[in-house]
């Protein structure tokens, strides 16, 4: 038997971070929640997620850059996925096939919040490659 893949979901808004927990698990993976960066650190010194997905601002408007960075130092190997409304909320995109922002952005990918479900799942299945 496969033991399920975990993914840790960080996010300061908590209705937004449920409905993503019931997505992801309606997808047949065990979720892991955090609500700030400061608590997802805490997570990542005992646990390591097969996935990350990270909301951009939260405590500050750049935790999510800054978990992400520290997470790909701790664990190089896990995919991160960046969930953000910041083009909606600040007009500022992040385009991750930009050299420059590849250098400083460890993202794996940016998803606009909002993202329907199947897109999500397939962004989640390519990253972990299932199905591949």
């Amino acid at each position: 038997m496969t033991t399920k893949k975990t993914i840790l979901l960080v996010d300061d808004d908590q209705d937004y971070l449920y409905q993503l927990k019931s997505r992801v698990e309606s997808f047949g993976f065990q979720t892991i929640l955090a609500e700030s960066q400061k608590e997802a650190e805490e997570l990542l010194e005992k646990t390591k997620p097969d996935l990350a997905i990270l909301d951009l601002m939260m405590e500050n408007e750049d935790s999510g850059f800054i978990l992400c960075y520290k997470m790909k130092k701790k664990y190089p190997e896990v995919p991160i996925i960046i969930a953000t409304g910041v083009a909606a909320e600040t007009g500022l995109s992040f385009d991750l096939n930009d050299e420059n922002n590849r250098k400083w952005i460890k993202a794996d990918t940016f998803l606009e919040k909002g993202i329907r479900s199947e897109k999500l799942k397939q962004e989640i299945d390519k990253l972990l490659k299932i199905n591949a």
